[in-house]
């Protein structure tokens, strides 16, 4: 009989504040993998708890309702020690992607994800046939949100530096203030 140890179970981590694609994304993925599969609202509540004995992959959103996912990354991963950690991000972009790699995200992937491509990104490729299932409909980027991915691109190039930022978009210091304190555009 090959029967799994409990301490062989590796844990799979979601951090992502839409709790409806939260509470999706782990039953699913508790369906269809051998993960045990946890989900935290906030990269803070994730990094309350005592970490698993083994975790294999961490899936990371890039916009936390009151946090960046980016400037979360080096603590989870001391935190958790996974063998990937992955962005998930609704505005994708180059730059953000370059970002998350170098503060050590191992793979990254625009939102919506089909269920299947997931799988295969968290199994390192393999296989695994569970027909067109998607957790979200795909839909063009508003005019808002591609705003929003142009400024967190530029706030980066700029080092997070607001003046230079502000000067650099072609706007005042407090306008710009004033959106990035708006929160990201709605993701619905």
């Amino acid at each position: 009989m090959n029967s799994v140890k409990r301490d062989d179970i590796q844990t799979l981590i979601i951090i992502d504040d839409d709790d409806t694609f939260r509470e999706v994304l782990q039953r699913r993925l508790a369906q269809h993998t051998d993960y045990q599969v946890q989900a935290y609202a906030s990269s803070r509540d994730a990094l309350a708890v005592d970490p698993p004995s083994s975790t294999h992959v961490v899936l990371l959103d890039m916009m936390l309702e009151d946090e960046s996912g980016l400037d979360a990354i080096i603590a989870v991963k001391q935190h958790f020690s996974p063998a990937h950690l992955i962005m998930l991000t609704g505005y994708a972009s180059i730059a953000t992607t370059v970002e998350a790699m170098r503060r050590g995200a191992t793979d990254y992937i625009a939102k919506p994800v089909g269920l299947h491509e997931l799988i295969q990104r968290i199994s390192g490729g393999a296989v695994i046939d569970l027909g067109s299932q998607t957790l979200e409909e795909a839909k063009p980027m508003t005019p808002a949100q591609v705003e929003w991915e142009h400024i967190q691109r530029v706030l980066l190039e700029n080092e997070g530096n607001i003046s230079a930022t502000a000067e650099a978009l072609g706007m005042h210091r407090r306008s710009l203030q004033r959106k990035l304190q708006k929160h990201s555009p709605s993701k619905k």
